[in-house]
């Protein structure tokens, strides 16, 4: 099994810290947040990773090498000023990632998700007619509080359907992934909405994908990754789970304090709170 940590990012909300730091490189607890996820791969078994770089990827290279200080094979994925998006980055990512499923996890974000269980639910993600894909949804942070996507009985929703009007027709697939795919959520917006709908909850960040996901855009070219997921919503082939441990998004220096100082006064142990 290998896992993509995603650092391309330039860290907008970051600056200045961003300025001179990659945001995956600043610290919490006197230890930089990509560090933390190459460690805890590494603990969960998962030593050979790809990470993604734009802005100072110079500066992250240099400072985390072939990853063997860490107990883990690091191999990079440069990419152009601007970066390539998150699906365009995996997707160039892809001659290193190979044709097995694979895990990903934002490079900004602290947690303690159980990488080995993901491991485990990502070798039974198949492009034969099974999911393409599994995602760990949290609670709406503060600053997200609309969400992104519904759970509805372990399946990942844009959102809620009856399961009548669930797609499960493999042959939809790369027509909902093309030229199809506008039509296929017009057709989900034209009554297919309950009276109810079950609250949103936030993508964390932190998947396991099937290449085939990916397969059909072009590598070197931009390309966002909420159409791909919606695409394979569509036709049933994304699946989920709320993870209710810690998380937290660490986009604003304000952020990056708060954490900081609650590891430093818990000695480095992961905070009780969500």
């Amino acid at each position: 099994m290998k896992a993509m940590i995603l650092a391309a990012g330039r860290g907008e909300r970051m600056r200045p810290l961003t300025d001179r730091c990659p945001k995956p490189l600043l610290a919490v607890g006197g230890k930089p947040l990509i560090v933390r996820h190459i460690e805890r791969l590494a603990a969960a078994g998962i030593t050979d990773i790809v990470i993604n770089h734009a802005h100072l990827g110079h500066m992250l290279e240099a400072a985390l090498g072939d990853g063997g200080a860490f107990g883990a094979r690091i191999r990079w994925s440069p990419e152009p000023p601007g970066a390539l998006e998150t699906a365009g980055g995996i997707r160039q990512a892809m001659q290193y990632l190979g044709g097995e499923p694979f895990l990903t996890i934002n490079g900004d974000v602290f947690c303690d998700i159980d990488f080995a269980a993901l491991a485990a639910i990502a070798t039974r993600l198949t492009p034969q007619h099974g999911d393409l894909a599994h995602l760990l949804l949290v609670d709406n942070p503060d600053h997200h509080p609309g969400g992104d996507f519904i759970l509805q009985n372990g399946r990942v929703r844009d959102q809620e359907i009856s399961d009548d009007e669930v797609v499960t027709d493999p042959s939809q697939d790369a027509r909902a992934r093309t030229g199809g795919a506008g039509q296929a959520s017009e057709s989900l917006q034209n009554g297919r909405m309950r009276d109810q709908e079950k609250p949103r909850l936030t993508f964390s960040g932190i998947a396991a994908y099937h290449p085939a996901l990916f397969a059909h855009l072009e590598a070197g070219r931009p390309a966002r990754l909420a159409p791909q997921l919606r695409a394979a919503m569509h036709i049933d082939r994304v699946s989920g789970a709320h993870h209710r441990g810690c998380w937290l998004d660490i986009g604003t220096p304000e952020r990056l304090a708060r954490l900081d100082a609650e590891l430093t006064q818990n000695r480095g142990e992961t905070p009780s709170r969500p």
